[in-house]
Parts: C-alpha cells; sequence; structure tokens
C-alpha cells in the first residue's frame, strides 16, 4: 500500500475532488467511474456517493492507495 496524507484545508472535500487532486483520476469522469464500480473505500466500506464530504481523519483506500485526511 502507499500511504498519502492529504491535508484539509476547508472544512470537507468531495470524494471525486480528491481522486482528481491527489492524481489518482485524470479527470472528474473517471474519478466517477471509480466510484460507481466499486473501487473505492471510506473507512473500510465501499462507497458509492462520488460527492461524499470528507472530513479529517477519513481514510480513503483505492487500488494500492490509502489516503488519510488530515
Amino acid at each position: 500500500m502507499k500511504n498519502i496524507d492529504f491535508q484539509l484545508k476547508e472544512e470537507y472535500i468531495e470524494l471525486i475532488k480528491l481522486l482528481k487532486l491527489v492524481r489518482i483520476a485524470e479527470s472528474g469522469g473517471q474519478a466517477k467511474l471509480f466510484v460507481e464500480n466499486g473501487e473505492v473505500r471510506l473507512n473500510r466500506e465501499v462507497e458509492h456517493r462520488k460527492r461524499a464530504k470528507l472530513k479529517k481523519n477519513d481514510l480513503v483506500e483505492i487500488f494500492e492507495f490509502q489516503i488519510l485526511i488530515k
């Protein structure tokens, strides 16, 4: 697993925006497909909400990446 720490600058960030910012998805469309296909886990549970609001201490897992929201 590759660990990524993402420093949150606002109250929250939407899931698809996070996937684009950390360059796991090349586009918003690709990020949406990852979520629709059940490839994203939020706090160990499969997440299907494209615009899930991620807050501090949330853990996102996709492929070989673990992203911790700080």
